[in-house]
């Protein structure tokens, strides 16, 4: 289904979104089960920015960002626009004009499987960018296409209201409904962490720290001398 524009998605609480700006994309992937990450392909164009907001959809005809315009208008404070053409489309969708209207309605960041352009100035203004392609080809504004539908970034379904969580690392997509428990697993996860860095700091190693070595006994991997080694290859 396209031409839909829907216009009163729900969001995760405020705070919740917030707060996990905090963690990073990596620590909330890995916190609620390895699960929600973008994929490799979808980039930053700036470095040490940290975003977390909700995610209002926008599913585009390749070349064509007239559904983006659209989706400029649904946007409001504390959004992420996230906008996946209908197949792969290396194009410059927005620029500085555009993402100029994003930042005065409050959005906090544009994520993309298509293309960007005007990237100096993106950065200049502070604009955080996360995309597939950088591209200096310009759209048209000839098809219709639909916000705040389901959309496939990457490799990951994204939902209206989703949280999106980008940081240097890459984009994960929180499902709308679970944002409080991630937000309660990747405060448990950074907990560990903290425990585990003094652990090192003092000495310890990973291969105790986490249990490895029965891992590499029930795996079979054996420990050899040189000299044991180099008569076995005889």
């Amino acid at each position: 289904m396209t031409g839909i524009v829907v216009t009163d998605i729900r969001r995760a609480d405020r705070d919740v979104v917030d707060a996990l700006a905090g963690f990073g994309s990596a620590t909330v992937h890995e916190a609620l089960g390895r699960i929600g990450y973008a994929g490799p392909r979808i980039r930053p164009i700036q470095q040490g920015a940290a975003i977390a907001g909700s995610a209002v959809t926008v599913q585009t005809a390749p070349g064509d960002n007239l559904m983006v315009h659209v989706a400029i208008e649904q946007a409001g404070d504390g959004d992420v626009i996230v906008v996946v053409p209908t197949t792969d489309s290396a194009y410059g969708f927005i620029g500085e004009l555009m993402a100029t209207q994003m930042q005065v309605r409050g959005v906090r960041a544009y994520v993309t499987s298509g293309g960007v352009r005007d990237t100096a100035e993106l950065r200049e203004m502070e604009f955080p960018v996360w995309t597939a392609h950088v591209s200096s080809q310009g759209t048209v504004k000839d098809t219709a296409g639909s916000v705040n539908v389901p959309v496939i970034l990457g490799d990951v379904v994204v939902n209206p209201g989703d949280v999106v969580v980008a940081d240097d690392d890459g984009v994960t997509v929180v499902p709308r409904e679970r944002a409080a428990e991630a937000l309660d697993a990747a405060r448990a996860r950074t907990a560990k962490e903290a425990a585990n860095r003094a652990r090192y700091e003092a000495g310890e190693i990973s291969m105790d720290v986490n249990g490895l070595r029965p891992v590499l006994d029930a795996l079979g991997v054996r420990h050899l001398t040189q000299a044991e080694y180099d008569d076995g290859r005889r």
